[in-house]
């Protein structure tokens, strides 16, 4: 025989789907760690690796930001000389501090840690 859902169950259960969704939403960056040859950083320049930009603004100073656009998180996929571009709506970055140069976005690129040892630049949200 099956007994039908009390009400108190009904929301004891609701509440804790509820919960759980608000948790996941709220976990932090899922980036994982990236590591790249210092030598693949044009002076000047970016490279994008995975979900992160490296920059080298002048020689020795690297800067990391995350990849995702401050507009609508689309992965920014292009690099422009001292700028860096989301292919969805054309907001361009600039690789000196993250900030908005033009387009959509209104806010700066997400600073990034970086970290070189030795030739090697590793990169963490």
């Amino acid at each position: 025989m099956t007994h039908p859902c009390s009400r108190r169950m009904f929301l004891l259960g609701s509440a804790t789907t509820l919960a759980g969704v608000v948790l996941a939403a709220c976990g932090g960056d899922t980036a994982k760690a990236k590591e790249i040859a210092v030598s693949e950083v044009p002076v000047g320049s970016a490279v994008i690796v995975g979900d992160f930009i490296l920059a080298q603004p002048t020689a020795g100073e690297y800067k990391a930001y995350s990849a995702a656009c401050t507009h609508q998180r689309a992965k920014i996929t292009k690099v422009d000389g001292s700028h860096v571009i989301c292919p969805a709506h054309g907001s361009v970055f600039d690789i000196t501090d993250g900030s908005v140069v033009s387009g959509l976005a209104r806010d700066p690129l997400k600073a990034a840690t970086v970290e070189v040892t030795g030739d090697t630049a590793t990169v963490t949200s």
